[in-house]
């Protein structure tokens, strides 16, 4: 299929030409996936059923031969006759079994049994198999870069203002370690994802007139895709297994969206801090030959822009009336989007750190700017700690006074003999503090090795 055939930009731009991310996400993300996982969990059902003596064993063996030449254009013109999806596909099944298999097929089923099931299976395996092995790998890059900056000297900015020193390793970690926790979730949400099979109003009508114990048939089936029942279910599970699974994707998103904006804010032309890698051939712009664009970290806060919002519908979805209406069957469909952009994302966003450029130039020349005014807090706690009775507003006083002439703060405090008494009681450690600014840095370089060795261990990686 050419790719600029398609509709949607993450086919034909995002990752439909990259045979290698096709690759990854088709299995699971694709329409095909989807069908593949619906009809693993019909055969799912005929294994227990031929376990349990319901069925001969030979059924287990026709349907498995049977889905396996089952493709999702010959459930859609199925679904073209008859108008329901999910019964295509048992059609689909039993066209392609003996006469003694057909009864077997879809057995004491209900549509959402294999819905919510086959999702749940899917999701799952995406998410352990592809998902939290990419999203490990740019835990890694910030990491190392985490550890090569930990004494890199940066100013500190709140507000879009400089504030105190600290170092740009300690600035990643930050990231180190909500991006840590955004993996923990996303792995303990996908490996719950939970299904069903208690038939059409979840209270197992079907499969009680056959088993003496239907929770545990439900149970029996669900264990051959690798998943556990919900604890209660409708005609559909519960619906917040998906919606904190979602959830917590979109919330590891804005981890990463969050990190684009800082590092492209840092790219800035007045900052320079830090760079994108700008190979030979790239083109910043198409009238300006010197541009050099943050053209990744953009991407990702654009994407995530649009899809954090489909969240809003995923909490909608968990709404449905009494045991089941339809109103989440259309928007369901679209969450392989959502798994999708998250997934390119994550994976542009490790490529461009692993190549990120830092500017340590940049870095001490931004730093000097503020040198001078950066021991206002220092001196400001030191004052007080010594019994200053106002010693917030006097220093307030003397930043202004050095603005105004010029003058070095720190030579404004020591030729004030007003203030000779608090400043006799300074250690040397706090003396070099106020002389040497650059050493005001607390324990950043300290906190970005813990924090890394914490996420390290924690994520075994």
């Amino acid at each position: 299929m050419n790719p600029f055939d398609n509709i949607s930009p993450l086919d034909y731009r995002y990752y439909g030409r990259d045979k290698d991310v096709f690759a990854k996400l088709s299995p699971y993300l694709s329409e095909e996936a989807r069908i593949r996982y619906q009809l693993r969990t019909e055969l799912a059902l005929v294994k227990v059923l031929a376990r349990r003596r319901i069925c001969p064993a030979s059924v287990v063996g026709e349907v498995e031969k049977a889905i396996g030449k089952i493709t999702a254009n010959d459930v859609y013109e199925g679904e073209d006759r008859i108008k329901h999806d999910v019964r295509a596909l048992a059609n689909c099944i039993r066209e392609r079994v003996s006469d003694k298999a057909k009864p077997y097929v879809h057995f004491t089923a209900t549509s959402y049994d294999i819905v919510n099931t086959s999702v749940a299976a899917r999701f799952r395996d995406f998410t352990m198999d592809v998902l939290v092995p990419e999203m490990l790998q740019l835990e890694k890059a910030l990491i190392a870069i985490a550890l090569r900056e930990k004494g890199t000297l940066q100013i500190g900015r709140t507000h879009g203002q400089h504030a105190e020193p600290i170092t740009f390793g300690f600035a990643i970690s930050e990231y180190v370690s909500r991006f840590g926790h955004a993996i923990e979730s996303v792995s303990i949400a996908g490996d719950d994802l939970r299904g069903k099979f208690s038939g059409a109003v979840g209270a197992y009508n079907a499969s009680a007139l056959f088993f003496s114990d239907p929770e545990k048939f439900e149970a029996e089936v669900l264990n051959e895709l690798g998943i556990k029942p919900a604890t209660h279910s409708t005609q559909v599970s519960e619906p917040e297994y998906v919606a904190d699974y979602m959830h917590s994707v979109v919330s590891a998103f804005g981890v990463i969206a969050n990190l684009a904006d800082d590092m492209r804010h840092l790219q800035r032309s007045e900052i320079a801090e830090v760079g994108e890698s700008f190979d030979r051939a790239q083109v910043g712009s198409s009238t300006m030959p010197h541009k050099r664009n943050p053209i990744n970290f953009e991407n990702v806060k654009s994407m995530w822009k649009v899809f954090m919002p489909m969240m809003g519908t995923v909490y909608m979805d968990q709404i449905s009336e009494h045991q089941r209406d339809l109103t989440n069957s259309a928007s369901a469909r679209f969450l392989p989007e959502l798994l999708a952009g998250f997934y390119v994302s994550v994976r542009r966003m490790r490529k461009t750190m692993e190549k990120l450029i830092v500017d340590t130039g940049s870095l001490r020349r931004n730093f000097e700017k503020n040198r001078d005014m950066i021991v206002a807090e220092p001196i400001y706690i030191i004052l007080a700690a010594s019994n200053h009775p106002d010693a917030h507003e006097y220093v307030k006083q003397l930043t202004l006074e050095a603005q105004q002439t010029g003058e070095r703060l720190v030579d404004l405090l020591y030729s004030d003999k007003s203030v000779q008494p608090y400043l006799s009681k300074l250690t040397g450690r706090q003396k070099e503090m106020l002389s040497d600014p650059e050493k005001y840095t607390g324990i950043a370089s300290k906190k970005t090795e813990s924090v890394c060795a914490f996420w390290k261990k924690k994520l075994r990686i």
